[in-house]
């Protein structure tokens, strides 16, 4: 039997914790909230996601309250909108959870109000490993050198496609096709299955911030936005053509079968989105999903990277040590790695995925398209957002489904978004 590296690390600090304690001392230091009192230490850690996510990690809990004993943890989630009300309530009242589930467009954010941990002070105290991480993921949570965050799962944007419909309709995507040929393939879906070839594109920040890239510029720069209104106006006056002309789904019924996703309610033959929620559409609908490339300009460039849900811990914290070694035991436990599965992304350390071994045939097509997108050796390093990217993120898909509804047109859409996001950045 191979015996990881990570649990190598894990005995030598065992013994030399042994060593300490003779001395009077533990292997966290003596560092605030270390627990070297020896009596129990409860830390608090939250998250957001549907009931199965919460039975799952709750399973990890106590998992790990079973292997060390003396660190109590107090879980608590809610939904996304929910979960983000609520933690800024308690970040700004100073009292954040200790640790809790975060994301990329949150970081800078909660960086500047000094909420958050850098956890390479607990990784070179040898409470947190950054070894044995995928694809170079040990970095995504990095900001200006500060570690912010570790990531649980990873994943990237795909095309989700109906395969029933593409194959009525005669399409099959393939790695390299473009978007000449992704509006081909919307006609066809269109005027051979009788259903819109995509659900609605246009108020997808992370689709348009590939696109970007993949013509020389970024949704976000570290300070602000890498375009402009004359980048913007002709992609979301395309669209709303395509909404017209029933190629994009009728964005009236798309709001009506919500919270369901159009694909899944069969409004549509395709929907961008992240890669693992391929899974989402398996439970909602009927018919059989696919992951396809995302088209590209020039047949090679993406602009993809992989992105993912994290972990991070407060910097009000008093149990650093204790937050760290959580982390660390929920990133690379391989057992913690069977119980999650993909549920927040394909797992982030060589450990964890091994450990699991997916049998369900969606988990096996999202592990597929993430070994096929690493091998074509086209992935990219996402720019860490500026604050207030979150608020941007929210107004970009909100500003585009009033436009959609015929609420706005697009030159006064796009004019009340720059508003909106410069006003959110700061700038």
């Amino acid at each position: 039997m191979r015996m990881s590296r990570h649990v190598e690390r894990r005995t030598f600090l065992r013994a030399a914790g042994a060593t300490l304690a003779g001395a009077g001392l533990t292997a966290a230091g003596c560092g605030a909230g270390s627990g070297s009192s020896g009596g129990p230490v409860t830390i608090r850690y939250a998250w957001w996601g549907a009931d199965d996510r919460a039975k799952k990690i709750n399973q990890t809990v106590a998992l790990f309250e079973k292997k060390h004993p003396k660190i109590k943890v107090k879980t608590d989630f809610q939904q996304y909108g929910d979960f983000w009300k609520k933690f800024n309530t308690q970040a700004a009242g100073g009292n954040p959870p200790d640790v809790f589930q975060n994301a990329i467009g949150f970081l800078r954010k909660y960086d500047a109000k000094r909420v958050l941990l850098d956890l390479h002070t607990q990784a070179k105290k040898g409470n947190l490993d950054l070894g044995d991480f995928r694809a170079g993921l040990e970095k995504f949570g990095e900001v200006d050198g500060r570690l912010l965050g570790v990531p649980v799962g990873s994943n990237s944007m795909g095309l989700i496609i109906d395969e029933r419909v593409f194959e009525k309709a005669g399409v099959t995507p393939a790695p390299g096709w473009t978007w000449s040929d992704w509006d081909d393939a919307l006609v066809k879906i269109h005027d051979k299955a009788g259903v819109a070839g995509d659900s609605g594109p246009f108020g997808v920040m992370y689709l348009y911030d590939l696109i970007l890239r993949q013509n020389g510029k970024a949704f976000f720069t570290e300070k602000g936005l890498g375009f402009t209104e004359s980048d913007l106006v002709p992609y979301w006056t395309e669209a709303m053509k395509r909404v017209r002309t029933g190629l994009y789904a009728d964005q009236k019924k798309v709001e009506q079968v919500k919270p369901k996703s159009a694909l899944a309610a069969g409004l549509s033959g395709g929907e961008f989105t992240w890669d693992n929620f391929t899974a989402r559409y398996s439970a909602e609908g009927k018919s059989s999903y696919a992951i396809a490339p995302i088209p590209t300009g020039d047949g090679k460039k993406t602009g993809q990277y992989l992105g993912s849900l994290m972990l991070s811990g407060s910097a009000r914290t008093k149990h650093p040590a204790e937050v760290a070694t959580f982390i660390d035991f929920m990133v690379h436990d391989p057992e913690v790695g069977r119980i999650m599965g993909y549920d927040r992304g394909v797992l982030a350390t060589n450990e964890q995925y091994e450990a699991f071994r997916p049998t369900d045939p969606v988990s096996k097509k999202i592990a597929a398209y993430e070994k096929q997108i690493a091998a074509a050796g086209t992935l990219e390093t996402i720019t860490p957002h500026p604050a207030g990217a979150d608020v941007v993120e929210a107004a970009f898909l909100r500003i585009a489904a009033d436009m959609a509804l015929g609420k706005a047109p697009v030159e006064d859409s796009a004019k009340q978004f720059f508003t909106e996001a410069k006003t959110a950045l700061g700038s």
